[in-house]
């Protein structure tokens, strides 16, 4: 049998699969947040060093790997769409933007109120601090050149390279500990060691990241929905759609 890799390469085909499982995985990332935040904030011990105050660990540390994962998402697609020029991977990629931007500045946010009482002050020009904080930028300006330029094909590819070449953030946000002598601790899950927390605290973590990628796929599922309508409005099959024939009577 041969595989038809591309099938839902096409908006009209995506469509319906995104309906279908946006719903899912709105649910599971409700059920999964709830689970991670028993865990973390019912259940896991006070940490020796930090006491109460590290837990907000639980969700610093998962929308800030989803914030670099989406931006390479963001890449993933821009790549594709310039390669082969396909119409739902500029949709994608503006799909994910805005999730991408409220984890950044979750990031941020989380990172400032950990970072008080643990050094004594809201921000500091730490290595890991301002190349999250230039990802955030990165997003913005992302959102706001596709926004400014009318023709969406020439939006997309603009927005493409910013997404693209900005990608090589990524990597220095997450080798900066390593790179440099900062303030910003560790890594306290690696693949290439065992982590260095209870295994309560790690379980709390993980249940938050999983939550994170539901979420993250069913806002992308759903809003990728509007962007098909929005640019496949004078085709035959989106002028069939009950929700688009509904809204026209």
């Amino acid at each position: 049998m041969t595989m038809r890799w591309f099938y839902y390469a096409a908006p009209q085909t995506f469509y319906g699969l995104a309906g279908r499982l946006w719903p899912w995985l709105a649910a599971l990332a409700l059920a999964l947040t709830l689970a991670g935040l028993w865990v973390g904030f019912g259940l896991a011990p006070s940490d020796a060093q930090q006491g109460e105050g590290y837990r907000i660990i639980f969700v610093h540390v998962p929308v800030s790997w989803m914030s670099m994962i989406i931006y390479l998402a963001m890449a993933f697609w821009s790549v594709l769409g310039l390669t082969f020029n396909t119409r739902l991977s500029g949709m994608m990629t503006r799909a994910l933007a805005p999730t991408g931007a409220m984890f950044a500045f979750l990031s941020l946010w989380t990172g400032a109120l950990w970072g008080k009482p643990m050094w004594g002050t809201w921000w500091v020009w730490d290595a890991r601090l301002t190349s999250e904080l230039i990802l955030f930028f990165l997003y913005l300006g992302y959102m706001a050149l596709v926004s400014a330029i009318d023709d969406v094909r020439r939006a997309d590819r603009a927005g493409a390279l910013i997404a693209i070449v900005g990608a090589i953030n990524v990597p220095i946000i997450y080798f900066s500990v390593k790179w440099w002598n900062t303030l910003h601790q560790g890594a306290s899950v690696s693949l290439t060691r065992s982590p260095s927390m209870a295994q309560l605290m790690l379980w709390g973590m993980l249940l938050m990241a999983l939550a994170m990628w539901a979420y993250t796929l069913a806002m992308v599922c759903y809003r990728v929905r509007t962007l098909i309508i929005e640019r496949e409005r004078h085709t035959d099959w989106v002028q069939a759609l009950p929700e688009v024939a509904g809204a026209k009577a």
